[in-house]
């Protein structure tokens, strides 16, 4: 019997071998564009195969000239204004003779295989518009639990709270825009300071790595202790009305990756999220699942998709775009797959920043402009005259508690959600235009989209986008 080893298999034709184009959006990602793109450059695709186009939405930043320099074979366009996420049509047109066409975030960074799972996923099944890929967060985290006295403010405010979050440092470096409050947290709330998270009793923040020691920011109602713990390692902070810092060692906890999107999804609500986000991965999300909709920071298109739907709706600028055009197209009868194989690592929110009052604005009216465009009307009506209770209920809380109170109000969150809400208005007849072109051109019902959302948890592990 022989021992030789076999002949190794024939290798592809490259001639055979799809040919793909990425499009990265750039609006001064300085490094992290530089990032992205070495990335794309490792991919484990044919480089003749492989278009990799960068839409530059006129940054200021030089990093139009870095990509042209470092990325010789890097084709740059250029849009004319400032057009947001939807910029990035100017790469998804134009598409004779590319088999996929797939979108990359500037701060989403793919591994080797990425782009080889997506493919392979979308060409098994000609239902496919789209596949979305497994999207961690960039860092690995470790967990710090916060234990505090609990209290009631008051009869506007019904929460039970423990302490008030407002920063995290990691070895001195301020790391509260990437920290997350995972478990027990009220949601972000906004200051004349900046942002901060009031907890519960119970909450646990997660720290970003690498570093050995995390300060976290903290403040209360009155002065209170509170136990910081991270793996073996137990402080007991003292805490005031006025924030102080408190450390607490990171040895000895467990770093571990965290879900960013595996698929997205929309609520019954009419609210979209990440689905799995903030979740440990622990291979829950191993297996290959339809979802209702793809994310637009990792996804690979089928071209027909495109041309039978559309491109992005250039009215949302930030946020939700993504989610519209997926809803379209399940009105036009396409499915959308995850893909677990397919992994990338990214920063999230990182040109934005979650909390802010552009992400908030953005959020709050694009939400409603594409449930005006795109959902049955019962849940478009629900949808606004639930948002005008909850910009009611702020106003109770942050402006006529406090004057009943002889204090000063706050009145930054209903500012915002005014303002949101006057944006809405100002689209409104554009959406209602596209309302009736997306009807009359629908196959799909309402009855059948309504049993593909996903009815709203009591407490939900997703983050609403």
């Amino acid at each position: 019997m022989s021992t030789a080893d076999p002949s190794p298999p024939p290798a592809t034709p490259v001639a055979s071998v799809p040919r793909v184009r990425l499009v990265v959006l750039n609006y001064n990602g300085g490094e992290l564009v530089v990032r992205c793109l070495e990335a794309l450059s490792k991919l484990d695709w044919p480089a003749e195969r492989l278009d990799l186009v960068v839409v530059d939405n006129v940054s200021t930043d030089g990093s139009e000239r870095v990509v042209a320099e470092r990325f010789p074979a890097v084709r740059v366009l250029r849009n004319s204004a400032n057009t947001g996420f939807p910029g990035n049509n100017l790469g998804l047109r134009d598409l004779d003779g590319v088999d996929y066409v797939g979108l990359v975030n500037p701060d989403a960074f793919v591994e080797a295989d990425w782009l080889r799972a997506m493919v392979t996923a979308l060409a098994a099944d000609d239902g496919l518009g789209a596949v979305s890929a497994r999207m961690l967060f960039a860092d690995r985290f470790v967990d710090v639990a916060v234990a505090s006295p609990t209290f009631v403010p008051g009869v506007a405010d019904s929460r039970e709270l423990g302490v008030m979050v407002s920063g995290v440092r990691v070895d001195g470096v301020d790391r509260w825009r990437d920290a997350q409050v995972a478990e027990g947290g009220w949601g972000i709330e906004h200051g004349r300071d900046g942002t901060f998270e009031w907890t519960r009793g119970d909450a646990v923040v997660r720290v970003p790595l690498p570093g050995s020691v995390a300060s976290v920011r903290l403040a209360a109602e009155a002065a209170k202790s509170v136990t910081l713990r991270c793996g073996a390692h137990e402080v007991v902070a003292e805490v005031g009305t006025e924030p102080s810092w408190h450390e607490v060692p990171l040895g000895g906890g467990e770093a571990r990756d965290i879900v960013n999107n595996v698929g997205s999804l929309v609520f019954d609500d009419g609210y979209g999220a990440d689905r799995g986000y903030l979740e440990v991965d622990e291979g829950q999300y191993d297996e290959p699942e339809d979802v209702f909709a793809w994310c637009g920071g990792s996804v690979l298109f089928r071209p027909a998709y495109l041309a039978d739907v559309g491109l992005f709706d250039e009215r949302f600028f930030l946020y939700y775009e993504d989610t519209d055009l997926s809803w379209r197209g399940q009105t036009r009868g396409w499915r959308y797959r995850y893909v677990p194989e397919a992994r990338v690592r990214h920063i999230h929110s990182a040109f934005t920043g979650e909390g802010s009052a552009m992400f908030q604005h953005y959020v709050e009216r694009n939400r409603l402009y594409m449930l005006v465009k795109d959902a049955p009307r019962d849940m478009v009506t629900h949808a606004l005259w639930r948002y005008l209770l909850v910009t009611l209920s702020y106003a109770r809380r942050d402006l006529v508690r406090p004057v009943l109170r002889a204090r000063r109000p706050n009145p930054t969150q209903v500012l915002r959600r005014l303002k949101s809400l006057a944006g809405l208005g100002r689209l409104l007849p554009a959406g209602l235009v596209a309302r009736r072109r997306i009807r009359r051109a629908a196959t799909v019902g309402d009855e059948t989209i309504r049993t593909r959302l996903t009815p709203r948890p009591r407490a939900p592990h997703t983050k609403a986008q």
